[in-house]
Order: C-alpha cells, then sequence, then structure tokens
C-alpha cells in the first residue's frame, strides 16, 4: 500500500479545445493540448477549472473529470522518444503525480489533494490523439503496450488544489484491482471473460468501463 504522504501532485495542466493543424495531418479538434497552472485552480465534478474536451463521447464526464498521470514515466519517455524536453502534461493529464503509477494505484482509491477528494475509477485507454500530437507513429500502441496509460478520477468532494500538495491516500476498497491489472482485464475481456466479471464487479469502477465488460457477458 502507498504510504501515506509519500505521494504528491508535481504538476497540474490545463486545456480547451482548439482546431490544430499539424504538419501532414487533417485538421482535428481537440483538448488535448495542456498547459501548466501556476498556483490554485478549482477542481468541479466534471473537470479541472479552465480544461475541456474536444470529443465529449468518449472524454470528459464525472467519471472522467480528472487525467492523472505518472511522473516516474517522463524520463523514461524522455529517452525512447528522443525528447529530452518532453513536458509534464505530454499525455494530456491535468495531474501529474509522483510517487504513484499504475502497479500501485487501484479502482476505488480515494486520495485528498488540496481541498478536493478524488477517487480513482478507471484506467486510461490511449486514443490516437496521442499519435497526432507528438507526430509519432505507434506511439498510442506503446502506451499500451508499456502499461503506462495514466487512470482518471472522478471527483468526490470539490475542491481547490495546487501544485506541490501531498497525495493523500484515504481508503484502498479494492487493493487487490490495480490499475494495471483492470488494463490488462479490459484488453483480454475477450479471451479472459472470468476476468472481465470480476472487474465489472468492483463498486467503484466507471459506468462506461461496466457497459463494456456487461457487453462479455450477454
Amino acid at each position: 500500500m502507498v504510504a501515506k504522504g509519500l505521494a504528491r501532485l508535481i504538476s497540474i495542466q490545463v486545456g480547451m479545445p482548439t482546431m490544430r493543424h499539424e504538419a501532414g495531418d487533417n485538421p482535428w479538434r481537440t483538448g488535448y493540448f495542456k498547459s501548466p497552472v501556476v498556483g490554485s485552480v478549482w477542481v468541479g465534478r466534471t473537470n479541472v477549472t479552465g480544461d475541456g474536451q474536444g470529443n465529449r463521447r468518449v472524454h470528459g464526464g464525472p467519471d472522467m473529470a480528472v487525467l492523472t498521470y505518472a511522473a516516474r514515466h517522463y524520463p523514461v519517455w524522455r529517452a525512447e522518444l528522443h525528447l529530452p524536453d518532453l513536458p509534464f502534461g505530454a499525455f494530456a493529464e491535468n495531474f501529474t503525480v509522483a510517487g504513484l503509477d499504475e502497479s500501485t494505484v487501484c479502482v476505488g482509491d480515494s486520495y485528498s489533494v488540496g481541498s478536493a477528494c478524488v477517487q480513482v475509477s478507471q484506467p486510461r485507454q490511449p486514443c490516437v490523439n496521442i499519435t497526432r500530437r507528438w507526430q509519432a507513429p505507434g506511439l498510442t500502441e506503446r502506451v499500451g503496450q508499456t502499461g503506462r496509460t495514466g487512470w482518471y478520477l472522478r471527483v468526490l468532494d470539490e475542491g481547490t488544489v495546487e501544485a506541490g500538495e501531498p497525495f493523500v491516500l484515504l481508503s484502498r476498497p479494492s487493493p487487490e484491482w490495480t490499475v494495471e491489472r483492470a488494463t490488462q482485464a479490459m484488453r483480454n475481456r475477450a479471451t479472459r471473460p472470468d476476468e472481465a466479471a470480476a472487474l465489472a464487479d468492483v463498486p467503484d469502477l466507471s459506468i462506461g468501463w461496466r457497459r463494456t465488460l456487461a457487453a462479455v457477458r450477454a
């Protein structure tokens, strides 16, 4: 279990949807591009103030209010992608957190940060926008294969947060369901229906993931 006080919010990023015109790509509207927040920011039920999603059908909403990413992945990505200046927020996350990753965070974990309380709702499923953002063919697939995906938070109690504040674990109702394991269960749901069914029964799993997993049972 993660010790209280060990994890810390080290950077916050937000960005509203804009039209992008990258070379060799069709124009696209996206909220992927994030900029760092200086000072405190309000975290509401559906997003961080100043943040938005280009495609609300698959992004955003109460179960995907805050995208979180492990800071420890950045040195590896910088080396692998030959991008030494790859900034926090490069994977469109709102929160970059030190001391946590997909192997230590579990679905249903609740944390206090600043005056807010947040809860892990589901792993992040990498989308094509990662590849489009960095013009790096196959990057989306690599994110999934490496397990460096990130995870989503729902907001239990709204409040203000600021970079540098501790990410304090309050409860862990499903310690067996790390983000890492949940990701694999979703990816292998067709060949491991037993694992998929077990994941679907996790009380704090997002509604969207429950619906997808329910199709396996049908």
